[in-house]
């Protein structure tokens, strides 16, 4: 049975989801808002004691920042890899640097601004992950978590047997980053980042889930990494 996915808006950003066996959580966004969380998982029959993990994409603050908050609500085991873990823990401000020119434009003249609102307590991590691929089928879940840095060193994405992959921002696909899926406009190492594409697109996957944005098929991307 096809695993489902589940989207849950966040400010800019959208976690997801995903019930299987069990359940778990690909994100935990920066605005703090367990209430309205809740309300979501009740709109969908889903108990906060019933997400086991909540999976971390990239140690950034937009993607970190309600961490604390939902594992205090949800009593989930919290996963990041092992290169972004500080961001997490400390609570340290990150932001990738611009991969393109709108990127580096942005970044330089939101991050003064965004710093001073973007303060998060950090939360220490249960599950530190390495370059290894990481199953999740004890966990009731039919998929790995596999180490795919360029955008941060310690970016993963959770990829399915289902062909959906969960991307973090591998990619974007809203404003004010792009008008269409795409790579990134930030990231520390974009050579890097095609690298990991290559390696998620050679598994197979056939739904992209980013971050930022919609859905989109995987043939949205692969054009870009020739």
């Amino acid at each position: 049975m096809k695993p489902e996915i589940i989207p849950i808006p966040s400010g800019i950003n959208t976690l997801y989801l995903i019930r299987d066996q069990s359940v778990v959580l690909f994100d935990a966004g920066w605005i703090k808002d367990a209430e309205r969380f809740s309300d979501q998982l009740k709109k969908h029959g889903i108990l906060p004691g019933e997400i086991r993990l909540i999976i971390l994409s990239h140690g950034d603050f937009d993607h970190v920042g309600g961490a604390r908050e939902l594992k205090e609500l949800t009593g989930a085991k919290i996963v990041i890899h092992e290169a972004d873990r500080r961001n997490l823990e400390e609570g340290i401000f990150h932001w990738p640097r611009g991969a393109t020119s709108w990127g580096r434009f942005s970044r330089a003249a939101l991050k003064p601004l965004i710093m001073k609102k973007a303060k998060f307590p950090g939360v220490k991590s249960d599950i530190v992950l390495d370059d290894q691929d990481f199953s999740l089928e004890a966990y009731g879940i039919s998929g790995k978590i596999v180490h795919t840095p360029g955008h941060t060193s310690g970016s993963v994405s959770l990829v399915l047997d289902s062909g959906d992959a969960l991307v973090g921002c591998m990619a974007h696909n809203r404003l004010p980053f792009v008008w269409k899926p795409g790579l990134p406009i930030y990231a520390n190492d974009p050579e890097l980042l095609k690298k990991s594409w290559n390696r998620v697109t050679g598994m197979g996957v056939q739904t992209i889930y980013p971050a930022h944005g919609k859905p989109f098929p995987v043939t949205r991307i692969t054009k870009y990494l020739n």
